[in-house]
């Protein structure tokens, strides 16, 4: 313990949550309107940050429909108890209330119609009624259990500073620590993608400290990126996007995919990378509508004289991008591209039409927590309860949102886990 611990400032409170972002600031409203004296503490400059950059800024903040289904964790079912004491109506009539205009795009889908600041002004304005302190640019330098069942209750204490800036840097030397206390502590840290918004480990090692274990953790709704051959033609096809039906052993996703001159991102692939682990193939069906070696026989039929490239430029529903269709003619059918239908043995179109309904792809890895709009992984949840979200190994210490093992598909649902876990989290500290 720090010898000069007595002129330092300390002061108590009945909940200290670590994190101001989305679940931290929904535990922290929730426990504040009960009457508990709460204090947020985070290292960055601005409360909130992935909440601003949300949704290309609008914020998908939940969704109509919510299920199990849609998240991902070494525990299916921990999830259920916090999503169905906290449905996403209950979110929905707070942003009514707060009269932020919102609409529904696809599959449910609830977006700000002007802006995510929307959003995290409606936190940070129940936080302040509900009496709720918000300390930024704090850095925690050490967390530790104390002794005390004095008249506070406390249960842990808090060595913090300030986060230095260059300017501060030179007078480190001066900045002094302040010691706080508290009854209850609450990990809402977040995982470690977008680090340029202050992602850090900070949450997994605290709950390393309290013996917890932690499942692999991996940036996750993340682009795929390819090399070689492969990458050389997704480069050339940077801005096209098509609906297809993307899968992998797992699953499947019929959503739009976008080719970037790092690969392949768009929905489709996004929700895919939840699914997908390093090594392994994805397949792409790109005309997901109709059965392209039906299509071909058929009109080796009706239209011997036609091309391939022909009948697949023509399909008028379900046509590929002449650019598209181009490149895959080069890597797939170029030794034929100019061979009439009925000159083509039909095992080669069957061949080629299962091809392009189930186009297989090794991706080199994915774009990182750079891009990576959450972690998948993270605290192992057999751990922590579902119902209260108290460690199961340490009284009073809490973990909630993204720094658990619960990871949601794309579409508001990972929100709706930090609405949801914050709320039942804020109901018991």
């Amino acid at each position: 313990m720090d010898n000069h611990r007595s002129k330092q400032p300390s002061t108590h409170y009945d909940v200290i949550i670590i994190g101001a972002g989305a679940s931290g600031l929904y535990c922290a409203l929730t426990a504040g309107r009960r009457g508990r004296r709460v204090l947020v503490l985070d290292h960055a400059n601005k409360a909130g940050k992935k909440i601003l950059m949300s949704g290309g800024g609008r914020c998908n903040f939940t969704n109509y429909f919510v299920e199990p289904e849609h998240f991902i964790s070494a525990n299916q079912h921990f999830c259920k108890s916090a999503l169905s004491r906290y449905p996403s109506w209950e979110f929905i009539s707070m942003v009514e209330h707060h009269k932020v205009a919102y609409h529904e795009r696809e599959h449910g889908q609830l977006f700000c119609d002007d802006s995510a600041q929307d959003i995290l002004t409606m936190l940070l304005d129940e936080c302040a009624a509900a009496g709720v302190q918000i300390r930024l640019n704090t850095e925690i330098k050490q967390v530790q259990t104390i002794n005390d069942n004095g008249k506070d209750n406390a249960r842990f204490e808090l060595i913090t500073a300030k986060k230095l800036g260059k300017k501060d840097v030179a007078n480190a030397a001066n900045t002094s620590k302040t010691y706080y206390s508290c009854e209850s502590l609450v990990v809402a840290t977040g995982g470690l993608s977008i680090p340029t918004m202050g992602a850090s480990g900070l949450g997994y090692e605290l709950a390393q400290q309290f013996g917890h274990t932690l499942v692999t953790t991996d940036p996750s709704l993340v682009p795929f990126t390819f090399t070689d051959k492969t990458g050389e033609l997704l480069r050339a096809l940077s801005g096209i996007s098509m609906p297809v039906v993307a899968s992998n052993t797992r699953t499947s996703f019929k959503l739009p995919l976008l080719f970037t001159h790092r690969g392949l991102s768009g929905p489709a692939m996004l929700q895919l990378s939840n699914y997908w682990q390093t090594g392994e193939h994805i397949t792409i069906n790109l005309l997901p509508d109709i059965n392209v070696s039906d299509l071909l026989l058929a009109h080796k039929q009706s239209h011997p004289k036609q091309l391939i490239r022909t009948v697949l430029a023509d399909n008028t529903d379900n046509a590929l991008p002449k650019k598209l269709l181009t490149a895959l003619q080069t890597t797939l059918w170029d030794d034929i591209k100019d061979t009439e239908l009925a000159n083509i043995k039909d095992e080669r179109l069957i061949e080629l039409g299962a091809t392009l309904n189930g186009w297989q792809l090794k991706p080199s890895g994915t774009e990182g927590y750079r891009t990576a709009e959450v972690t998948r992984g993270g605290i192992k949840t057999d751990e922590v309860s579902s119902k209260t979200m108290q460690s199961n190994y340490q009284d009073g210490l809490y973990f909630i949102g993204e720094v658990l093992d619960v990871t949601g598909w794309l579409g508001g649902y990972n929100f709706q886990w930090a609405w949801a876990s914050g709320f039942v989290c804020g109901e018991v500290v």
